[in-house]
């Protein structure tokens, strides 16, 4: 039985190519059907990227109100630049815009890189995000071929480790502090590489304590939500 009387918190996988207020729309209308009601608070902590998959974390009814310390949580991310090329997204939303040297990039190199980025740092949003500027989304003015400035923010790296067996392909994980754009640290990992690097995959495995092992996918909560008995008082 799904109680959300007092309110529930779930994880969800979230597919490739959602936006993270899709999974939240489809989350909130087969609640909303199941339960014939007309409304169901629904909102999550922390926005995925639509090329990214991974961990979204759903508070549903009173849950709500926890929203924004959820966010505020340390998520940890793994994925892949790919060194020698950009994008203007800093990802693959864009297609490649620039091709560049990757010779003298050796170990040495990257460890050094990759040392650089541990601790507190300002780090500037890519242009096309979902940041807000005079009341639109920055993407908004990237898609429409504008120039926006992108005001800096604090953000903290806790960790970050590399494998470059498969280079110019380069995995990583990351943990890091709220409001840091892995697609900002692929730019700028390839710039410090003196050379150029886009993010060509994302998944977050982990929010805060909460953990991708033990999220549902998009189907499995519909199926769950249709089959269980769901409350709300």
């Amino acid at each position: 039985m799904l109680d959300i009387t007092e309110g529930l918190t779930i994880l969800v996988d979230k597919p490739y190519t959602w936006t993270s207020f899709d999974v939240v729309n489809k989350i909130r209308w087969n609640l909303k059907k199941k339960l014939g009601v007309k409304n169901v608070k629904v909102g999550h902590a922390g926005t995925l990227d639509p090329l990214a998959t991974g961990l979204l974390v759903l508070c549903l009814g009173k849950h709500t109100k926890l929203i924004e310390g959820l966010t505020n949580d340390t998520k940890t991310y793994t994925g892949t630049f790919l060194v020698g090329k950009t994008t203007p997204s800093f990802d693959l939303e864009t297609e490649y815009n620039q091709d560049f040297d990757t010779t003298h990039i050796d170990a040495d190199l990257l460890e050094q890189v990759r040392a650089s980025f541990l601790g507190l740092q300002m780090q500037t949003p890519p242009i096309y995000s979902a940041k807000q500027i005079d009341g639109k989304r920055a993407y908004d003015f990237a898609r429409a071929g504008k120039t926006v400035e992108m005001k800096q923010s604090q953000i903290e790296i806790f960790d970050f480790q590399l494998d470059a067996a498969r280079f110019p392909e380069v995995d990583f994980k990351i943990s890091c502090s709220k409001g840091t754009y892995i697609r900002s640290i692929a730019n700028d990992f390839g710039q410090r590489l003196q050379s150029g690097a886009a993010l060509i995959a994302l998944r977050r495995t982990q929010s805060g304590s909460f953990h991708i092992a033990n999220a549902k996918s998009v189907e499995e909560w519909i199926e769950l939500i249709n089959q269980d008995e769901v409350v709300q008082h």
